[in-house]
């Protein structure tokens, strides 16, 4: 049922060829194990979640990597961290051999730094979401994304109508990419499994890694991150709100930034304007869970409710942050603007590739007066071009210094 092909693939291969280890690492549900498999055709699958597997590797590691020195696939890694360090010795014995071994870890916020510090220069880390849009539709990772390859200027690698329609676009808006409910394509069994994610989520994961939290305070937290989706987000506001400290507040935004459910963004520092604001901001990362908590289970609910701005928002640039990582470049960065003076822009993109400013609108057409913060940055900046991503028929470049891409090219 799950076993579509992914963006990251192509990548992992590479990265096998490079490093000894991959790690690929996210929420649960995501697919993680079925890419590891995808990658590691017939090689030695090991779940730590099932405890006669994580017998057979804790009684006795050095003798389990004897056995099993390369070929080898360790399912829910953060089960057990002590393994890191064996890991290390063992890549180090055979340490020109790559390709031997594949991690995958879930909703633990110290796993990536555990794997980080015990087998840098090991391992390979990336990251895998629930499904892209071209994924679900079965189609390739658009050529758009060569853009960051080669180098940002004005020759756009896309042009004419998208490949996704706007409609196939508002249904994987609507009801997200976890792929087990995308899959079955059926109203009412998704939003029964989305019950039991969220369940389950507060109820196990963040209650084995947090066993002191409380989590009836996280679950109201969690609903009012979902309303505060895509905003600037006040700490003092939500910890009144639900009867915690500011201080509390920024912890479970940690949590449910390092657990996969929330992406925190940073506003951006490298303008010519100093003036900015540093609230922090984000946005819940599957839009289909965002409006399942939210209580919107049509495109006819989800147009007419007031959140719909800020949820295209968020959709759009995890559609375009999923695609930047299937691609091999890397030192890259995402962000928000915004300054004191109000001029804001939604996405801010920073890499070897240069900057690209990105505003997005939910709508199919825009009026000028509405891009006057865009077109102020990518000038102030010196920038080849700013991004106006919507739900438009074809690419066109809007002003002289700003390109039109419908959300269907990403």
């Amino acid at each position: 049922m799950t076993d579509k092909n992914r963006n990251l693939y192509s990548k992992c291969l590479k990265l096998l060829e490079w490093f000894p280890a991959v790690a690929i690492l996210g929420a649960r549900q995501t697919g993680k194990t079925t890419l590891a498999k995808a990658l590691g055709k017939n090689w030695t699958y090991v779940d730590l979640e099932r405890p006669e597997d994580m017998d057979r590797l804790s009684y006795d590691p050095s003798f389990f990597f004897t056995e099993h020195p390369a070929s080898l696939i360790l399912d829910e890694a953060q089960e057990y961290p002590e393994i890191f360090k064996t890991l290390r010795g063992v890549i180090d014995a055979d340490r020109k051999k790559n390709g031997r071994f594949i991690l995958t870890g879930s909703s633990s916020p110290a796993l990536i730094t555990e794997i980080s510090e015990t087998l840098a220069g090991r391992v390979a880390i990336v990251e895998l979401g629930t499904f892209k849009s071209n994924e679900y539709y079965e189609l390739p990772l658009s050529p758009f994304y060569s853009l960051f390859e080669t180098g940002l200027s004005k020759a756009v690698p896309v042009a004419g109508t998208p490949p996704l329609s706007r409609r196939q676009i508002q249904r994987c808006w609507l009801y997200g990419g976890y792929p087990e409910p995308a899959l079955a394509d059926d109203p009412q069994r998704h939003a029964v499994w989305m019950d039991n994610y969220r369940d389950t989520y507060i109820n196990r994961d963040i209650a084995k890694l947090f066993p002191k939290l409380n989590r009836q305070r996280y679950r109201r937290f969690l609903t009012m991150l979902c309303k505060l989706s895509g905003t600037l987000i006040n700490k003092s506001h939500i910890g009144r709100a639900v009867e915690a400290s500011e201080s509390t507040i920024r912890d479970y935004l940690d949590i449910a930034h390092g657990t996969y459910i929330w992406r925190k963004l940073s506003c951006f520092e490298g303008s010519v304007t100093k003036s900015i604001t540093k609230m922090p901001k984000g946005y819940i990362r599957d839009s289909g869970l965002l409006h399942h908590l939210l209580g919107i289970h049509s495109v006819d609910e989800l147009m007419t409710d007031p959140v719909v701005g800020a949820s295209f928002e968020a959709y759009v640039c995890d559609e375009l942050i999923k695609g930047i990582e299937a691609t091999l470049v890397s030192n890259w960065s995402a962000h928000y603007y915004r300054t004191r003076g109000g001029a804001e822009i939604d996405l801010i993109i920073e890499g070897p590739f240069g900057v690209l400013p990105v505003e997005i609108k939910y709508g199919s057409s825009v009026k000028r007066s509405s891009l006057k913060s865009l077109t102020g940055f990518v000038k102030d900046n010196g920038l080849p071009m700013g991004l106006l991503v919507n739900q438009g028929e074809q690419v066109e470049w809007v002003t002289p210094e700003i390109v039109q891409v419908p959300a269907g090219w990403l």
